[in-house]
């Protein structure tokens, strides 16, 4: 009795929210709606929260769950193809649940990949690691991921559908865009966890076990989540063409099988998300990368100013999306690429000047060249992170590029010959690494030194670290740094630590016949005599106007992004909107956007040019543009509920 009266108070609620969006009558926010809102975005939240929980994670994961035997380098490889993995399925994902969605409904299958996606993000905080499982570990883990993007494929999709088909034909843009923010604060919220706990604990702890935390607290989340949407109804606009009989039998081949509708998914692609998605991806993820990785802005410092710009910027999304309902979807979106292409370059490089001023006044002043045979330089496209790049000039390039030093290529060598680089009056000879042999490691420390020797004598911002030398290599070590003018005798009188033997052996000190069985072994601890690492002094950061050229990146974003969930849904009939809107728009951010970092890379390394790469989202969305402009038509006033 109790779930007959359920039922037609759902039913009842349902013939409510039909009558009030026919006709596109403008009226306020119902109080059911504003639930319906709140538990989708909520939920979408918490989706993106645990998908960019892994990448910002993603050291952590790769030392605790692939063999310690494995290089460092290569575990952290490892441990990005596994987030790979999750973008990959996305597509898929979109393909599972878009077709579940349309036959069977909205609610319950968002519900479904919540759940999917919260549990694995769960799982991977208590999953044991390689010393426990051993190779289980890492494969539990890759599956783990797997489920993660194969339900973020379907949750999108879902969410949007849902809350689309809630709300009035004149109000549909303002009512998607609150999904289109749950990117951002799903982005802001796993910053803020992840800075609270590492504020909590020390540095070892957070390493050990305290990276854990953020994965585990998600379980609140979708509890949370789960209790909310379970009291959600089913859409009103799907619920009426179910009762009438109307659905699609077959979703897929409705939805991609018929040319009147994959014609459709084709213009939303590549006329809209495909453009969305690159400025989506530059202006907030590579934005990141760029600071941390290209600028060598400290971590932390980043994830503040990104999370700053993201504060003040997320309500555009909700903005824009109130605006698309009174000038259309797609103004707003053309508008949103239009300003992308013309501003990427100046906001970038206005960016280094910002966040590293002395390593843009280094690049001004100081460029490399790099003079190599012919064919020995190859295009360095590395989406997952597997490929080895082993020519003299391959070496030599990349280590520029990584520490983003311009330079120009003269493919003038004799064949046969390995590279060199000239830096102002300096010449350092590359080398190549099969050749090398045994010796390659030795060649690549001497390579790495005489390069940023010559690079901070450029100007070029570069610190070394302090090394601890056993007593037995003091001597080698300052007759190779004669720059360091170290007095061997000096330094035995001064400070030393004793460590035991089996220790020196375990932090890679000594060999075990260097060692040659010693009980305990005498370390120095030389300050400014490691590794030379580029650095952005605090000192030197302006910080207001680096998150001021990031919140402008972010108001971009959120042109793009704002509208686009309205504009898609839309597009679509609604026996197939679920299926026919979701596999565009993973396309364009799964693939598109998912493949921006390591096509920017190489496309920098390529040219020599830490710029250079932003060709990439210019051009994708130079082609959205183009086609959106023409071919695509604006669906402002569409009514959901004739469009079946």
């Amino acid at each position: 009795m109790r779930h007959s009266i359920e039922e037609k108070v759902s039913r009842e609620d349902n013939s409510m929210a039909m009558a009030s969006t026919a006709g596109g009558t403008s009226r306020g926010m119902t109080r059911e709606e504003k639930k319906v809102i709140f538990a989708s975005s909520l939920g979408t939240v918490f989706e993106w929260y645990d998908f960019y929980l892994y990448g910002s994670l993603a050291v952590f994961i790769g030392s605790t769950f692939f063999s310690p035997t494995i290089p460092e380098a290569t575990r952290n490889i490892f441990a990005l193809l596994a987030f790979a993995a999750g973008f990959l399925v996305r597509p898929f994902g979109a393909l599972l649940f878009g077709r579940i969605g349309d036959l069977v409904g909205r609610k319950y299958t968002f519900l479904v990949t919540m759940t999917i996606m919260g549990l694995s993000t769960f799982l991977v905080g208590l999953l044991p690691g390689y010393a426990t499982l051993g190779i289980a570990a890492p494969v539990i883990l890759i599956i783990l991921r797997m489920l993660q993007g194969l339900a973020l494929g379907g949750e999108y999709g879902g969410a949007a559908t849902y809350v689309a088909e809630h709300a009035p034909d004149d109000r549909r843009g303002f009512y998607t865009s609150w999904i289109q923010t749950t990117a951002t604060l799903g982005l802001f919220l796993s910053l803020i966890v992840i800075l609270i706990v590492q504020a909590s604990l020390t540095k070892e702890s957070y390493a050990a076990w305290g990276w854990r935390i953020p994965f585990i607290v998600s379980f609140l989340l979708l509890a949370v989540s789960i209790w909310i949407r379970l009291s959600l109804s089913e859409s009103p606009t799907f619920q009426k063409m179910k009762d009438e009989g109307k659905g699609s039998k077959a979703p897929l081949s409705e939805a991609f099988g018929q040319w009147k509708n994959a014609k459709i998914a084709i213009l939303a692609l590549l006329g809209l998300t495909a453009g969305q998605a690159v400025v989506w991806y530059n202006g907030q993820f590579y934005a990141l990368f760029f600071l941390q990785n290209v600028l060598k802005v400290e971590a932390q410092s980043v994830n503040i100013m990104i999370a700053i710009a993201l504060a003040f910027g997320s309500i555009f999304f909700v903005v824009f999306g109130w605006l698309s309902d009174k000038i259309g979807r797609k103004p707003i979106i053309m508008a949103g690429l239009a300003l992308a292409i013309v501003c990427t370059f100046p906001l970038f490089k206005a960016l280094t000047w910002a966040a590293n001023p002395a390593l843009a006044k280094a690049q001004q002043n100081t460029r490399a060249t790099v003079t190599a045979a012919p064919g020995d330089c190859r295009f360095q496209f590395n989406p997952v992170g597997t490929a080895k790049f082993t020519t003299s000039c391959d070496i030599a390039t990349s280590f520029l590029t990584k520490n983003s030093v311009p330079y120009d290529v003269v493919s003038t060598a004799a064949a046969g010959t390995a590279a060199s680089v000239k830096i102002g009056n300096e010449t350092v000879e590359s080398y190549d690494a099969i050749a090398a042999g045994d010796q390659a490691k030795a060649k690549d420390s001497a390579f790495i030194k005489a390069v940023n020797m010559s690079l901070r004598d450029g100007g070029y911002p570069l610190k070394r670290a302090a090394i601890k030398i056993p007593d037995q290599k003091l001597d080698a070590f300052v007759a190779a740094n004669p720059e360091l003018k170290l007095d061997a005798a000096a330094i035995r009188a001064g400070d030393k630590a004793t460590v035991p033997t089996d220790q020196a052996i375990k932090d890679k000190l000594l060999t075990v016949d260097e060692a040659a069985g010693a009980p305990e072994v005498t370390v120095y601890n030389i300050p400014g005599g490691g590794a030379f690492a580029m650095f952005a002094d605090p000192a030197g950061i302006n910080w207001p106007m680096t998150i001021g050229i990031l919140f402008i990146l972010v108001l971009f974003v959120t042109m793009v992004y704002g509208p686009i969930a309205a504009i898609l849904v839309e597009m679509f009939p609604t026996r197939i909107r679920y299926t026919g809107m979701s596999l565009p728009y993973h396309i364009g951010n799964g693939w598109f956007g998912g493949l921006l970092p390591a096509t920017v890379f190489a496309l920098s390394a390529y040219r020599g040019d830490i710029y250079f790469g932003l060709w990439y989202p210019v051009v994708i969305a130079a082609m959205s543009l183009v086609i959106g402009m023409i071919f695509v038509r604006d669906t402002l006033g569409t009514d959901l509920n004739t469009k079946q």
